[in-house]
């Protein structure tokens, strides 16, 4: 269990001590070490707290790709990446360390979101590409890793728990309609606080300088 966030702003540099806040208040998920990265110019920022299972020493996040044009923060784990992760080094592709969470931003590099289909586990990423000034997050298709996602003051904010979008500057504010709907709500996108959704399963979002959409890319029987 690891935690991640993410925060894209168009109009101002995303504060480095919202950031920080946020990643704070997801310490329990990753004991083992906290990271940041901020984009020259502060436009996006990406944050892990990690919890060390895969190269306990070597592998802090976020992770960038060998041209520094595109990283990646991972909550989660994916199965046979090793065969993964040889089949891309053969193709080419320098490693910078020897975590699972690593061969997502290569396949991305090769595949672009295809990628998503190449890949099996239990995870949740966000993803920032430099090149075509674009965020992209994944949940895996049985929804068992979350991610949640906000905008607030014309930025998006994405996050494991909805109190680091709080920590962040998100206003907590009820949604009370959510709120008496109670059970009718679990397992939906809804959530008890206004304007913070739950990424679906199996679904991402891409936000661009188009805007932020979501969409579905798979589900539980593409895992059979």
């Amino acid at each position: 269990m690891c935690g991640i966030v993410a925060i894209l702003s168009r109009d101002r540099p995303v504060s480095p001590e919202a950031l920080a806040r946020a990643m704070a208040a997801l310490h329990h998920r990753g004991p083992d070490g906290q990271d940041s990265w901020l984009a020259p110019g502060g436009g996006v920022a990406l944050g892990h707290t990690r919890l060390s299972i895969i190269d306990l020493e070597g592998g802090a996040q976020p992770i960038a790709n060998e041209a520094g044009d595109v990283r990646i923060a991972v909550n989660g784990e994916f199965y046979d990446y090793e065969r993964i992760r040889a089949v891309l080094e053969r193709a080419g592709h320098r490693f910078r360390t020897k975590s699972d969470s690593e061969i997502a931003l290569h396949l991305y590099e090769d595949h672009g979101l295809e990628a998503v289909h190449r890949l099996r586990g239990e995870f949740a990423f966000v993803l920032w590409d430099e090149r075509e000034d674009t965020l992209i997050a994944v949940r895996d298709r049985y929804g068992i890793k979350p991610l949640y996602y906000t905008e607030h003051g014309g930025a998006l904010y994405l996050a494991s728990e909805m109190k680091a979008l709080f920590a962040a500057g998100v206003p907590a504010r009820w949604d009370w309609e959510a709120v008496l709907l109670g059970a009718a709500l679990r397992g939906a996108a809804r959530t008890p606080f206004e304007g913070v959704r739950a990424l679906p399963a199996g679904h991402r979002l891409i936000a661009g300088r188009g805007g932020v959409r979501i969409e579905r890319y798979g589900d539980i029987d593409d895992t059979l």
